[in-house]
């Protein structure tokens, strides 16, 4: 009878936890304030008398707590032996799926990007609520049909519609290819550290990756401030912005990322044999990295106008 109830499986089965129910209020009331935030942007009124940036702050400030605290557990859970390598291997199951579902996402903004570059004067049927053809517009009536647009005459690039110049690919975002394929060459250098057990070469190595991405990041925020496009008002701001401040937002979330387990590392944590956190984290920043390379030569190069002299 002792044994009734031990483990004879390598599996580990999971303790009741709120965390997954808290996560989901978590996301949802953050999900909400972004539309209140939105709409009183917008026109000022907000949603149901709700107004401003704070239901936002409050979801995003519960979705970091709630995750912090998660992650507490999952942590818990390893140094207590139930990561077993069967675990272990699910984990990397599960991280190959979240990295498949973002690459997901970048393929819907290429496939915008390049919609527009390829058919920049495409005939669109306009439906009547998707059953009947009304009438046809074209490209050349909405955003001009020109891949990159036509300069135009303004001043600010505030101003729907301003579009003067694309940036040169041979200045900023050659800068930041190269800081971008440095900091793969770092988290590697860790990570080969850490497998044999050098803790100094693991810390310097996740330093100098974090310093990397914070360079990154600050360099692409100079490159927008040099914008000559405006974000609203035709296709190709829309479509440059979103792809480029995606994959940015996907920086600063790998950077922190990376900057939690070089606190971990700091403290002592990881093993040789178990280190899944700053593996998923490596696997996390050289998805980053290939992406980069593709905005750089589909968006940067292959879609660059006229290169302009002083242009970043």
């Amino acid at each position: 009878m002792a044994d009734t109830h031990a483990k004879h499986h390598d599996y580990h089965l999971l303790n009741p936890s709120p965390w997954p129910l808290a996560a989901s209020l978590s996301a949802l009331i953050m999900a909400v304030g972004a539309i209140v935030w939105m709409r009183t942007h917008v026109d000022g009124l907000g949603v149901l008398g709700m107004k401003g940036p704070w239901l936002f702050a409050i979801g995003a400030t519960a979705v970091v707590a709630t995750a912090w605290a998660w992650w507490i557990d999952v942590i818990r859970e390893a140094n207590q032996g139930y990561q077993t390598p069967v675990v272990q291997l699910h984990l990397r199951y599960g991280m190959i799926l979240f990295i498949a579902s973002e690459v997901m996402f970048f393929v819907a903004w290429f496939w915008a990007y390049f919609d527009f570059a390829l058919f920049p004067a495409g005939v669109h049927d306009l439906m009547n609520n998707a059953a009947s053809v009304v009438g046809t517009t074209t490209r050349d009536q909405v955003f001009g049909g020109k891949w990159p647009p036509v300069p135009v005459e303004a001043t600010d690039a505030t101003i729907p519609g301003f579009f003067k110049h694309t940036f040169n690919p041979w200045g900023l975002p050659l800068v930041n290819t190269l800081i971008l394929l440095t900091s793969g060459c770092t988290v590697t250098w860790a990570h080969h550290a850490l497998l044999k057990n050098d803790r100094r070469g693991l810390v310097i190595g996740l330093v100098l990756t974090v310093l990397l991405g914070m360079t990154f990041t600050f360099c692409q925020a100079l490159e927008y401030s040099h914008a000559g496009f405006s974000f609203a008002g035709h296709s190709y701001g829309s479509t440059f912005f979103m792809a480029t401040g995606f994959h940015g937002a996907h920086v600063m979330i790998g950077t922190i990322f990376l900057l939690v387990c070089l606190v971990r590392a700091m403290r002592g944590a990881f093993t040789p044999q178990q280190h899944f956190g700053f593996e998923a984290a490596a696997w996390y920043w050289h998805f980053v990295d290939v992406v980069w390379l593709f905005l750089f030569a589909c968006i940067y190069v292959w879609g660059a106008g006229p290169i302009v002299p002083g242009a970043e």
